[in-house]
This record gives C-alpha cells, sequence and structure tokens, in this order.
C-alpha cells in the first residue's frame, strides 16, 4: 500500500509520506475554530473563534468564545483552553463553512432574549412604583412607628 501523495503548494510539487505527516495550525485572535465540548455523556461542536492569548509561564492558555444555539435561544461561552482543561477541545476550522453560523438568526434569537428581559425588568419597575405610591402610609416621615413593647 502507498501511502505516498503529491501536493502542490505554490507551484512546487512535493512528495508527502502521510503516515509522518503533520498538521500545523497557526492560530491568531480572530481565528475561526470548531470547539468540541463534553456534555453530559455526549460531545458537541460549536463554532467559535479565538479572542486571547495568555501567555502564562506555568500554562499558556487561549480564551475562546464559542456560539451555543437551539431552537430558542443563542448565547455567547467563553472558555479557557490550556493542557489541564477537560472535556473541550478546539481544532482550526480550514474549511471555514462546515458551521455556518446565520448572523440574522443569531441576532433574532438575541434580540427576543433581550425584549423578554426587558418586559421582566418593566414589570419589576411597574411593581415598584405600585409599592411606592400605594405603601406609602407605612413609611410617613412624621409616623411613629407603635412600640410593641410599650406595657
Amino acid at each position: 500500500m502507498n501511502h505516498n501523495q503529491i501536493i502542490e503548494i505554490n507551484g512546487v510539487k512535493m512528495e508527502i509520506d502521510m503516515r509522518h505527516a503533520t498538521r500545523i495550525d497557526t492560530l491568531q485572535i480572530g481565528s475561526r475554530v470548531k470547539c468540541l465540548v463534553k456534555e453530559y455523556s455526549d460531545h458537541k461542536v460549536y463554532p467559535g473563534v479565538i479572542i486571547g492569548f495568555e501567555p502564562f509561564v506555568e500554562l499558556p492558555t487561549i480564551v475562546v468564545a464559542y456560539l451555543k444555539t437551539d431552537y430558542s435561544s443563542a448565547s455567547i461561552t467563553f472558555k479557557s483552553y490550556n493542557t489541564a482543561t477537560k472535556d473541550f477541545e478546539i481544532v482550526s476550522d480550514v474549511d471555514a463553512t462546515a458551521l455556518e453560523v446565520n448572523k440574522s438568526n443569531i441576532l433574532q434569537l438575541m434580540q427576543r432574549e433581550q425584549d423578554k428581559l426587558q418586559l421582566q425588568m418593566d414589570e419589576i419597575a411597574q411593581k415598584r412604583n405600585f409599592f411606592l405610591k400605594n405603601f406609602a402610609t407605612f413609611f410617613a416621615e412624621n409616623q411613629q412607628a407603635p412600640n410593641q413593647f410599650a406595657e
């Protein structure tokens, strides 16, 4: 069985023994990555991007932001990736189409979540205003609180 493969790079043809070939990826801030995340007993792949490098002496770390979506929500999760990281892996997204992200769908999901939280905030503000208006008699400044311990 022949393990050699001929590849061409910038017009130069090379014969490579694929049994010993090693792929080296160069990652930089903004690089697209695929994130393999263990969730319970399953693994899922999410689209991500490199957002930083922390050059710690003992444990150099790559900071990754990845996008988790489902039918009703979209969230960005941040992960510090280094040799001590468990249940999480990254690889360069070399084909750049394997994990397409639909920008308008993601923004729509995030807007829906923002609207939902805005409704909750509005409700809390209404309750606060109701309290201030209708419970004012409990907090009149000149009113003396009854002494429970008076004889």
